[in-house]
């Protein structure tokens, strides 16, 4: 057997608070939103293309937020236009944790899931 790819990553958020997932989602990181034809549920998660992969936003009645520093992270290309783009949304970035050869950065969603974008930086020497 051999693991190729990830499909899909699963992340809960407060049932009710889907207008702001969807723009959060949509919007400001710009992913298209999809679903497999299902009818219409207050509890039907929200999914997301990332490139070949999926994100599930599933909401939740009695949401939690994670209490452990896990995330999701996007390699992206643009990484400064949609750095502007949260900004300028009022997306609180925190920017403090360089990775040699790569610019990055990390954003909570409305949720309170932490994400990190990353883009290579060829101005970089990388040791990866």
């Amino acid at each position: 057997m051999n693991i190729h790819s990830i499909h899909h990553a699963q992340l809960a958020f407060r049932a009710g608070d889907e207008a702001q997932i969807r723009r959060f989602y949509n919007q400001l990181i710009g992913l298209t939103e999809f679903n497999y034809g299902e009818p219409v549920d207050t509890h039907a998660p929200l999914r997301f293309v990332a490139g070949h992969q999926r994100i599930d936003l599933v909401p939740t009645d009695n949401w939690q937020p994670n209490p452990i520093p896990s995330h999701l992270a996007f390699e992206v290309q643009g990484l400064p236009t949609l750095r502007n783009r949260l900004l300028s949304a009022d997306v609180a970035l925190e920017e403090s944790r360089p990775l040699v050869g790569y610019l990055r950065f990390y954003v909570k969603d409305p949720a309170g899931n932490q994400l990190e974008f990353l883009e290579p930086d060829a101005s970089q020497a990388s040791t990866v």
